[in-house]
């Protein structure tokens, strides 16, 4: 199987790629179009501004090749956030495989939202969170959160519901980090795999 990581110059690249060895995967960190087209799976990790990562995409040439993925994709973190057609932050566009946009977490909860957090779920549960227990806990850092639409998937709460899963066709997002996550986000990672 092929894994790749999308090299979006996010700070936990390393981690998602030691994650994957965990589970005896090989992940290959690319800004590759090619490769990333031909991948069983593509992982789209972030940390920072969207407004930053977008333009290392862009420059990279990879904004259309991550649009037309026919693949699973999986975007962490940030990387959820830009598959949302933009973010205010900047404000700027993004991937636009999700409606909406991004936004500011509600200013009566310290920013950023940082820590351990359990998920909730309702009814439309996905594949990724087979075999997970509801209220497990999943390690956030994050400023942002996505728009609420029938693509979410669970939520936490964090002075307000945040989108923390969404899914949509081939397209996977968390909002926390599964690298961080201990044995939850493994088993997270290993569904991911296993779609």
């Amino acid at each position: 199987m092929k894994i790749a990581i999308v090299d979006s110059g996010g700070a936990n690249l390393a981690s998602v790629k030691d994650a994957l060895e965990r589970l005896g995967v090989e992940g290959e960190l690319t800004a590759d179009a090619r490769k990333i087209r031909a991948a069983d799976k593509v992982l789209l990790p972030g940390v920072g501004s969207a407004a930053d990562a977008m333009e290392r995409l862009k420059a990279r040439g990879l904004v259309e090749t991550l649009r037309g993925l026919k693949r699973p994709a999986l975007g962490i973190c940030l990387g959820m956030q830009l598959l949302f057609e933009s973010s205010d932050e900047g404000p700027t566009p993004c991937l636009g495989v999700l409606p909406g946009a991004v936004a500011k977490i509600r200013a009566d909860a310290p920013i950023p939202h940082m820590g351990w957090n359990r998920l909730a779920t309702d009814g439309k549960r996905s594949p990724l969170l087979a075999g997970i227990e509801a209220g497990s806990f999943f390690y956030f850092v994050h400023s942002y959160r996505g728009p609420w639409g029938d693509w979410v998937r669970g939520w936490c709460e964090y002075g307000e519901r945040i989108p923390a899963v969404v899914e949509k066709d081939n397209f996977f997002g968390v909002q926390f980090h599964p690298e961080r996550s201990g044995a939850a986000g493994a088993r997270l990672l290993g569904n991911f795999l296993a779609l």
